[in-house]
C-alpha cells in the first residue's frame, strides 16, 4: 500500500532550538542589521561586501550547530510516510537530519549564483563567499537565497505538493511570510492539519485541526505519537 503523503511547512523556529538566530527575535533585526540592509536587491547593490560578510557569519554559525529532535523525527517518519518538506529555512539542518525531500523556498544558505544567469549555482565549500568570487561566465556570484522583494521560484511545486497532501503539519513557523503562509489555505478540505510552535498562529477552524503549543522538538514527539496512532 502507498504510504501517505504527509507535507511539512518548517520555519525559523524549528532552527532556532539548534542555535541558529532569527531576525524576528531582535525587532527585525539580524545581528544588529535592518533586514533590508542584508537581505534585499537593494541593499547588495548598495554594499555587497556587509551582505557578502553577513551570510558567511550565517554559514559559519550554521556550521557550528546540529540538527535538533524536531528535525531528526521528521527524518524518522520517512520510513512510514512519503514526506515532503516544505522549508522557509536556509540553512541545510532538515538535510544533515536524514531528510531527502527538501524544497527551500529562500534559498540555501551553502550556495551562490550568479548574479548574470540566475541558473548558474555552485556549492560553497567551507563558509565563505567574498567579492571577487565570480561565476564562469565572469560575474560576481551573491548568496543563492530569495530575498525580500524577490520571486520564489520554488512556490508553484511547494504549492502542488500541498494540494497533494493527506496529512499537512506545519512546525516552527509564525505563518506572516507570504507567499509561504497561504499555503495552509491550499491544503485539501479533508487533510489533517497539525500545527507546532510555542506561539501557536492563526490557522482557520478546520475538522481534524490539532494544535501543539510547544517548541519543535517536544512537540514532534507528540505529532508521531498521534501520526501512528490516528493517521498511519
Amino acid at each position: 500500500m502507498a504510504k501517505k503523503k504527509l507535507v511539512v511547512l518548517s520555519g525559523a523556529g524549528i532552527s532556532a532550538e539548534s542555535g541558529i538566530a532569527t531576525f524576528r527575535d531582535a525587532n527585525g533585526l539580524w545581528e544588529g542589521h535592518d533586514v533590508m540592509e542584508v537581505a534585499s536587491p537593494q541593499g547588495w547593490r548598495k554594499n555587497p561586501e556587509l551582505v557578502l560578510d553577513f551570510y558567511n557569519q550565517r554559514r559559519k554559525n550554521a556550521h557550528s550547530v546540529q540538527p535538533n529532535a524536531g528535525h531528526k523525527i521528521l527524518a524518522e517518519l520517512e520510513q512510514d510516510f512519503d514526506v515532503k518538506i516544505i522549508t522557509q529555512n536556509v540553512d541545510d539542518l532538515h538535510e544533515r537530519a536524514g531528510s531527502t525531500k527538501v524544497i527551500h523556498l529562500h534559498g540555501k544558505l551553502f550556495e551562490s549564483r550568479s548574479t548574470l544567469d540566475p541558473k548558474l549555482i555552485y556549492p560553497i565549500e567551507g563558509w565563505q563567499l567574498n567579492l571577487g568570487d565570480k561565476c564562469a561566465r565572469g560575474s560576481q556570484l551573491r548568496p543563492n537565497i530569495v530575498w525580500f522583494g524577490e520571486p520564489v521560484p520554488l512556490m508553484e511545486q511547494a504549492m502542488e505538493e500541498t494540494m497533494r497532501a493527506d496529512i499537512f503539519l506545519v512546525v516552527g513557523t509564525s505563518l506572516v511570510v507570504y507567499p509561504a503562509a497561504g499555503l495552509v489555505d491550499l491544503v485539501p478540505d479533508e487533510a489533517p492539519v497539525l500545527v507546532v510552535d510555542p506561539n501557536l498562529p492563526y490557522v482557520r477552524p478546520r475538522p481534524n485541526l490539532h494544535l501543539f503549543e510547544e517548541k519543535a522538538s517536544t512537540g514532534m514527539e507528540k505529532v508521531k505519537s498521534l501520526l501512528f496512532e490516528k493517521y498511519l
